[in-house]
């Protein structure tokens, strides 16, 4: 694995991390109840905690001087390269559990391979993340099932959200150069094969929910590989990087 590959994977986990708790940030103050705010919102802080980790991995592994806030607030869209699945809008609160949970089966799995890492500062903050992961996998199940398996406004919203977001799905399992070479290297999982691990465990929530797994007959890939991503991602890089944009260089 060459060093750009490298910093190519610590930049994908790091990036999935910082996108995917800034959309959760979005929700405090916002939640159906105030424990679910906090919820969410402590959610939100641990992604950040990891994403603010792994990208000082990526800086150092760079080594241009690049830091945390620099590859955070200096990179444009196409420069980014988390998953699709993240930067999908919060939408209603069905929405936000149904992409959360498809992404914590899937994250969990792979921070738990990670604890094996070559990449030893990798493998480190694999063992401080995946407890937070795994809190934030058994959150989102059981929102899903108590969905589920509740009203049927929320049944219909909760197969909805899935229906939405599982087109999204395949990126997660669908390995480029780059995961082919982490893999190889002993730096991270083989991804094509936690497909069935992940299917069984998807599964098992979607039983005791009393829901069907959806059939959906589109996928989409391009985030992860090309930084080619939704419209979506530009209006959180706008927030996201607004002051830096504006006052580059910016020290408080």
């Amino acid at each position: 694995m060459n060093q750009d590959q490298h910093v190519d994977y610590l930049l994908r986990l790091g990036d999935n991390a910082l996108i995917l708790g800034h959309r959760l940030s979005e929700w405090c103050g916002h939640a159906p109840i105030l424990e679910e705010d906090i919820a969410l919102t402590n959610v939100a802080l641990d992604l950040i905690g990891q994403a603010r980790m792994l990208l000082t991995q990526a800086g150092a592994v760079e080594g241009k001087g690049r830091d945390e806030d620099a590859l955070a607030f200096g990179r444009d869209v196409l420069d980014w390269r988390n998953v699709l699945l993240v930067e999908q809008p919060n939408g209603d609160f069905a929405d936000t559990i149904a992409r959360q949970f498809l992404f914590d089966i899937w994250n969990h799995q792979v921070f738990s391979t990670l604890l094996g890492s070559t990449d030893a500062e990798l493998a480190a903050i694999a063992a401080k993340a995946v407890k937070e992961i795994a809190y934030h996998k058994r959150h989102s199940s059981e929102w899903l099932i108590r969905l589920g398996d509740g009203t049927e406004e929320s049944r219909a919203r909760m197969i909805r959200a899935l229906d939405v977001h599982w087109g999204f799905v395949e990126e997660l399992f669908t390995p480029d150069a780059v995961d082919q070479a982490a893999f190889e290297a002993g730096i991270g999982p083989d991804l094509a094969a936690l497909r069935p691990e992940w299917d069984a465990a998807v599964a098992a929530v979607l039983d005791e929910a009393g829901l069907e797994r959806p059939e959906v007959g589109w996928a989409v890939h391009g985030g992860k590989t090309d930084g080619h991503h939704s419209e979506h991602l530009g209006f959180i890089l706008a927030e996201l990087q607004f002051m830096q944009r504006a006052y580059p260089g910016l020290a408080w």
